[in-house]
This record gives C-alpha cells, sequence and structure tokens, in this order.
C-alpha cells in the first residue's frame, strides 16, 4: 500500500505528496526560495571514519495546507576506494501523477574545482522503472538517474533536489519524518521544517535525535535541529521495534487517529457494493446455502476471496490509497489487499456479518500507540469482524486456509485502526501463546540388530496451522524432485551421519496437518568412555541449543526489553530401540519443566519398553523480557548448553 511512502523523510527518492502540477520528467532549477542553502563545511577527522564521510545533511521542509515540499542535499567525502562503488550512480523516484521534483545540483567539488555533473538534465535517464513486478506489486513510478563519472577518492560529491506537492486522499493535512541515517559522524545535521503560524502541527522525537527548537518569523513558525559533529545512534542490539527507532523526528498535522480512520471511511464505503448482476452473487448464494452460522459463512467468504482472486499490488496514482471496487476486483480476479479487503467486505455485508476494514502495519506494529497519527504508519488493510463476542481477523491476501475460523490465530502486527465512518482510536491485537506445537519432529533410530550395523531411521515432522499451509503451497509450487532434494539436502546439513533414501509427505486436512516423512540408515555413532569402560551414544539435542542474549554496548535505550520469539511451540523426540530389549542399558539427560526468561522448557529423558526416549518442548510465553530477567536467562541457557542425553550400554 501506499501509506509508508509517506514515511520516507529519510529517503528523499520515497517521499510522498501530491502536487499541483504533476509532471512525468524531473525539472531542473534553483531551490525553492525558503530554502536555506549551507555552505559545504569542513570534513570531521578522518581517524575511524567509513569510506564515505558525511560532510552536509540538510533536509527542508515547508508544510502548508496547499502542498508541501520537500528539500533534500547530501554532501560526502570519498576518503577510501571502497567507497567509490556505493557512488556510482544517483537517483530520485517520484510518483508522476502525485508529485514534482526538481533536481538542483550534482557536482563534484575537487581541490578548489567544481565539476558540474548535471548539464542541465541532458545526461540523465528517465525511466518508468517497475523493480517488484516478480512481487506481483505494480506503482508507476518514475526514476531519473544518472551515473557519477569521473569520482576519485578525496572528491567531495554534492546532490541536493526537492520533491512537492498535495496528497488528495490526505487532503491540507501534512506530515513528514527525519532522522539520523548515516554512518559515522556528519560534519553538520539540519532538519529544517516551517509551516503557516496558527497551523495545527505537532512534533515528536524518539530518543537520539535531540531537542529542535521551535521559533516563529513573522508568518512562519519553524522547528529546526542544527547539529556538528553528530553520530546517528546505535540501536540496542536484541530489543523489540519500538526500543530501536531511535534518533527520529515525526511531524503531523493529523488530528488523531479517530481522523485518519474518518478520512479512509468513504473510501470502503464506496468500494464494497456489488452490481445486481454479478456472478460473484451465484457464488454468495451458494455459501449462504451451506450454513446460516455467521463464522461458517465469514470462514468460506474468505476462503473464495483467497482462492479465486490473486495477490496484485496497485500503486499508480490514487490507487496506492484506493481501494478498487469489488465489482473491479472480481471481474478480474486480482486484487491488492486494498482490493481484497473491499471484495471480503462486500461479500461479508451480503452474508449478513458484520465487518470493517483495519489499517494494520506489517513489520512495524510495534509501538505505533507512541507514535504521531498519520498514514504513512500503515502499509496493509485487513477485515476484523466481531462473532458472539470474539474478535477475528481476516486477511484476503492469504492462501490456502481450510481449518475454520477458530483456527486463525490473531496476526502479529500488534495495533490496528479500524476504518468507520464516526472514527475509531487504535486496537491492541493480542497475541496468545501457542497451545500446541506448531511442529512436531519425531526422529526414531532402530539399533536393535547390534550397535554396530547400520540404524534404519524413520523421522516424522508433522506441521500445524500456518507452518502447514506453507508447506502445502510449497509442495502445490514446486516439482516433487526439487522438494526432495531439499529435504535431504536438509537433513543432510543437520545430521551428517544419515543417509535418505526415502522422503513422502501427506496433507492431513481433516486436522490442518501436514506431514513429512523421511526414512533411511544411520550410523549411529557408539563410542566408549574411558573412565566407565561402557559405550555411550550421546542424544544431539535440536532445542536446547537456543541461543543466549547479547550483551549490549552502552548506548540510547541499553536496559530497553529484549525480544523473544513469539509465539513459538515447538517439540522435539529422539527415540533408538536399542538391542535385546534394551535389558541393562541405561539413560542419562535433564527431565522436568523450568521458565528461562519467556521461554518454557520441558525435557524428558527416559528408557521403556527397550526404547530410549528424549523430548524437548520449548514454547515462548511472551514476545519479550526485560533486560535483567536476560541475563539470567543467558546463565540458564549457558547451563542447559552443557548438559548431555546419554544412552549407556551395559559393560
Amino acid at each position: 500500500m501506499r501509506f509508508a511512502r509517506l514515511a520516507a523523510g529519510l529517503a528523499a527518492a520515497l517521499l510522498l505528496s501530491a502536487p499541483v502540477h504533476a509532471a512525468p520528467k524531473p525539472v531542473f532549477g534553483p531551490p525553492p526560495k525558503w530554502v536555506d542553502v549551507a555552505p559545504v563545511p569542513e570534513p570531521p577527522p578522518s581517524e575511524g571514519a567509513p569510506a564515505v564521510q558525511t560532510l552536509l545533511d540538510d533536509n527542508q521542509s515547508r508544510l502548508t495546507p496547499q502542498g508541501d515540499t520537500y528539500y533534500n542535499r547530501r554532501v560526502r567525502k570519498v576518503l577510501k576506494a571502497e567507497g567509490l562503488p556505493a557512488l556510482t550512480t544517483f537517483g530520485v523516484t517520484w510518483d508522476p501523477q502525485d508529485e514534482v521534483v526538481t533536481i538542483h545540483t550534482l557536482r563534484i567539488l575537487r581541490g578548489g574545482r567544481t565539476i558540474d555533473l548535471l548539464g542541465k538534465g541532458r545526461q540523465m535517464l528517465v525511466l518508468r522503472r517497475e523493480q517488484d513486478l516478480e512481487k506481483a506489486m505494480l506503482d508507476g513510478r518514475m526514476s531519473a538517474t544518472q551515473q557519477i563519472e569521473g569520482l576519485q577518492v578525496g572528491d567531495i560529491l554534492d546532490a541536493s533536489w526537492t520533491h512537492s506537492g498535495r496528497d488528495p486522499v490526505a487532503g491540507n493535512r501534512s506530515y513528514d519524518m527525519e532522522g539520523l541515517s548515516f554512518p559515522g559522524v556528519a560534519s553538520r545535521y539540519r532538519a529544517r521544517l516551517s509551516w503557516p503560524t496558527g497551523a495545527p502541527i505537532r512534533y515528536r522525537t524518539t530518543e537520539g535525535f535531540g531537542e529542535p527548537k521551535l521559533s516563529q518569523d513573522g508568518d512562519w513558525t519553524y522547528l529546526v535541529l542544527d547539529a556538528a559533529g553528530v553520530q546517528a545512534p546505535k540501536p540496542p542490539v536484541g530489543a523489540p521495534p519500538r526500543f530501536r527507532r531511535l534518533g527520529f523526528m515525526e511531524t503531523s498535522s493529523f488530528e488523531s487517529w479517530n481522523e485518519i480512520s474518518r478520512i479512509m471511511a468513504p473510501l470502503y464505503a464506496r468500494a464494497t457494493s456489488i452490481s445486481p448482476g454479478s456472478d460473484l452473487r451465484a457464488e454468495i448464494d451458494a455459501i449462504a446455502a451451506k450454513s446460516t452460522d455467521p463464522k461458517v459463512r465469514a470462514f468460506e467468504a474468505l476462503r473464495l476471496v483467497e482462492e479465486k482472486t490473486r495477490y496484485f499490488f496497485i500503486g499508480i496514482g490514487d490507487g496506492g490509497y484506493v481501494p478498487a471496487s469489488a465489482d473491479e476486483t472480481w471481474r478480474r480476479k486480482f486484487g491488492d489487499c486494498k482490493g481484497k479487503t473491499a471484495l471480503l467486505l462486500a461479500i461479508l455485508a451480503e452474508l449478513k456479518v458484520p465487518a470493517e476494514p483495519a489499517l494494520v502495519s506489517l513489520g512495524g506494529g510495534d509501538g505505533m500507540n507512541e507514535r504521531l497519527p498519520s498514514l504513512a504508519a500503515f502499509n496493509h488493510v485487513i477485515v476484523r469482524t466481531e462473532i458472539e463476542g470474539k474478535t477475528y481477523w481476516l486477511d484476503g491476501t492469504r492462501t490456502g486456509d481450510r481449518s475454520g475460523l477458530d483456527a486463525l490465530r490473531p496476526p502479529p502486527h500488534r495495533w490496528a485502526l479500524p476504518i468507520r465512518a464516526d472514527g475509531a482510536d487504535l486496537v491492541e491485537i493480542v497475541v496468545p501463546p501457542l497451545s500446541e506445537p506448531f511442529v512436531e519432529a519425531t526422529t526414531r533410530f532402530d539399533a536393535s540388530k547390534g550397535l554396530d550395523a547400520p540404524a534404519p531411521m524413520e523421522m516424522v515432522s508433522r506441521f500445524r496451522g500456518d507452518a502447514a499451509n506453507g508447506l502445502r503451497q510449497m509442495v502445490a509450487a514446486v516439482p516433487r524432485a526439487d522438494l526432495e532434494r531439499n529435504f535431504r539436502q536438509q537433513m543432510s546439513g543437520n545430521m551428517s551421519w544419515v543417509e535418505v533414501q526415502k522422503v513422502e509427505w501427506k496433507d492431513d486436512v481433516a486436522n490442518d496437518a501436514f506431514e513429512v516423512r523421511m526414512a533411511g540408515v544411520a550410523d549411529l555413532d557408539w563410542r566408549k568412555n574411558p573412565d566407565l569402560g561402557m559405550l555411550e551414544y550421546k542424544v544431539t539435542a535440536s532445542t536446547t541449543s537456543a541461543p543466549g542474549f547479547p550483551r549490549r554496548e552502552p548506548g540510547p535505550n541499553r536496559d530497553a526489553p529484549y525480544a523473544v520469539p513469539f509465539p513459538i511451540y515447538v517439540r522435539s523426540t529422539t527415540e533408538v530401540v536399542l538391542p535385546g530389549g534394551g535389558k541393562g542399558f541405561t539413560v542419562r539427560g535433564p527431565s522436568g519443566k523450568e521458565t528461562i526468561g519467556a521461554m518454557e522448557l520441558s525435557r524428558g529423558s527416559t528408557i521403556a519398553g527397550g526404547v530410549a526416549r528424549f523430548t524437548t518442548d520449548m514454547r515462548s510465553l511472551a514476545p519479550e523480557i526485560s533486560a535483567a530477567d536476560a541475563e539470567a536467562a543467558t546463565r540458564t541457557l549457558r547451563r542447559i548448553a552443557g548438559e548431555d542425553s546419554l544412552i549407556r550400554a551395559p559393560l
């Protein structure tokens, strides 16, 4: 979706605004008069500097109800030959329907000389470059690029450009994000924003950005951070995303999340109608005839959208915000998240299942409630429905769901914004821990013929939920011979002493599971214990070798929590059938349950019926733990890593 493009104050090529006069080609000329053009500063110390040194990172924005303009200038010095490959090309991108881009300078400064590379843009190559077509994405953006010829070590490259426009969906509202994103130390960093005095614009900074100064000059209000010898803050390793968002400043004139909800509501209201003669109605009637249960109807509607319309993103013009109509998406049998959401909403409305669209962020939802409201916070839209007091989240861009509405787990987006005519605030998406393993792997070695004989092996891996769904899609898309080879190679990488002879799989649709079986022969490494004089076999642990939490360097948010893989629940079992019914054999290994940070670890080591069995369950209970708990967990994990699981043969 196009929402994320608004957040590109850090990379001017991605800034979104909608101009009064959009253009398919860049304009060449001086910066706007309100821009304060800075002199080129002296380089910072070269000791310990990166190959490309930042002299000036200048970002100036003018935010008005009539349109927004973003000026950017980057002045960088090449200190080492290793930095030259990173500066081979200069380029900007823009939406020709919504933006105007003006290129001001592209030059090399060398020993008091100025070498102009721009030449009124005669060498600039302008293309409509769809770089994500292989990902089923079409955004219609233009790119203007030019090779940087003759750049040498010691040269200074100076480039500046401006994006301007007015977004048709956001209307007279503005949004900007600036941030420290350069390597090493910059001689000067400046963020200079201005807007008409009295405009309802707020700003918010994150840790490490600095405190900008607010002032007025005539009819204009200025917000400026101007810093010398500045270094971008380093995010704390292992922290959740909200604590890694350092060195940024947001500026927004959106009143609230509620306002964004109201702005988007008419777009989906117009898109969720079905024409009387549409053949989609026959599909809806079939679902209605199948059941009166709203949960069954909602799930069948989701499957219809998943299976009979493929995904394809359309971001040309207003397509980045405005959903295609349900009729159009159904007619062409493809749509992006917006189109599929509108189609699903239209079907649910006909089936009398109450539902609403909800904006979310793929990968960026953590800490959304701490940010200023903006469309930039979102890059995806799904459907929210409440049936019998329980909330369900339906995503029409998924494929392969088969087991009913209650089998759908809440998505990991953390926050959602329901789209309603009267507005809505952010809603937290609560993800509970898994109640059953999503992967169960049982490996059985048959050593009943003797410890020196090759042991037949069988591994059964059973996947549930989304893991099973992913395997179904892979099996449907990849040739069988390629899959078998991949499974064999994966096994040989984890267990080099096993020769896989047979690979097969089964889709257990009734239980929403997918099972993979591999059979072969293993060379079990029984070794003599020199102290005890008996043979031992060390069982390879699979889930107990979890790494610890890395220790952090001093810096912002050093005491932030640590993220934990969540939700996961994995069960691993290793069985060894022993010769002679296991008479005289013993096992040694951990047994019991303990909680390590937010990870619940259950282990068992037993011998019964002539079979030695070692089990490990690892389940995450929460998405993060405190820094103090992480340090304690690391110590426990070190202890666990040293614990052996052994089978001992009789003397």
